[in-house]
Parts: structure tokens; C-alpha cells; sequence
């Protein structure tokens, strides 16, 4: 299947002291996300402020959205982002074409990539 969704989770982990630096990073990205890219559907952050860790979810409609955002926003803000903290893994959750595994992992990004096999969704 081509068009399926694409769901991509990762965190990120501040450096000392940057804790609020990612978050605002980060807030920059989804708005960004929300007025320039039709395909980013829905995306969601979480902090876990013990371990300065912010955890993304990123519901695109299909990989050439996913693409789309890596070309865009995602390379407007890698350089800041790996300036201030770690990049944890990156799971890209559905179809994605092989370029585009290339590209994710040239990047540095320590990626899984696990097509859907089963699921459900309820509205």
C-alpha cells in the first residue's frame, strides 16, 4: 500500500540547560508543521521533565508528506535541534520507499522502519 498513513515517534533529549530551548524549538516546528504542510495530520509532544526527554508524534497522510516535512521544516531545525540535545531512535511506523530510508539514516538518525501488518482505528 502507498498511500497509508505514515506515524513517525522519537524523542529527543535536552542538554543541561537546554530544556527550554527544545521546547521552544519544538513549538516553532508544529507551528510550522500546521500552516505549511497539508499533509502533517496530527502531531502531539510530550516532556518528561526528570530526564529533560521530549517524545513526538508525527501522523502524516502518506511518505511523500513524511518527505515533504524531512525537506522542509525537520532541515530548517536539525542543526539547532542536535546543537542542544540527543536524538533518541526514530520510528517510522508504515510504508516507507527505500530514498527515503537512505535519506533518514544519512541524517544520523538511528531509525526503525516497520511497515503496518494489522490495527484498528475507532472515530
Amino acid at each position: 500500500m502507498t498511500n497509508q498513513e505514515v506515524m513517525v515517534v522519537y524523542k529527543w533529549t535536552a542538554k543541561e540547560g537546554k530544556s527550554d530551548v527544545l521546547k521552544r524549538i519544538y513549538k516553532e516546528v508544529i507551528e510550522q508543521m500546521e500552516s505549511n504542510e497539508p499533509g502533517a495530520k496530527h502531531v502531539e509532544c510530550y516532556f518528561d521533565e526528570k530526564s529533560s526527554t521530549l517524545v513526538v508524534m508525527d501522523l502524516f497522510s502518506d511518505a511523500g508528506a513524511v518527505g515533504f516535512h524531512l525537506g522542509t521544516t525537520a532541515a530548517r531545525h536539525f542543526e539547532n535541534l542536535i546543537s542542544i540535545a540527543i536524538p533518541g531512535e526514530f520510528l517510522f511506523c508504515g510504508e516507507i520507499p527505500e530514498e527515503m530510508k537512505q535519506a533518514a539514516i544519512g541524517m544520523g538518525l538511528n531509525a526503525t522502519f516497520a511497515p503496518r501488518i494489522f490495527g484498528f482505528k475507532k472515530d
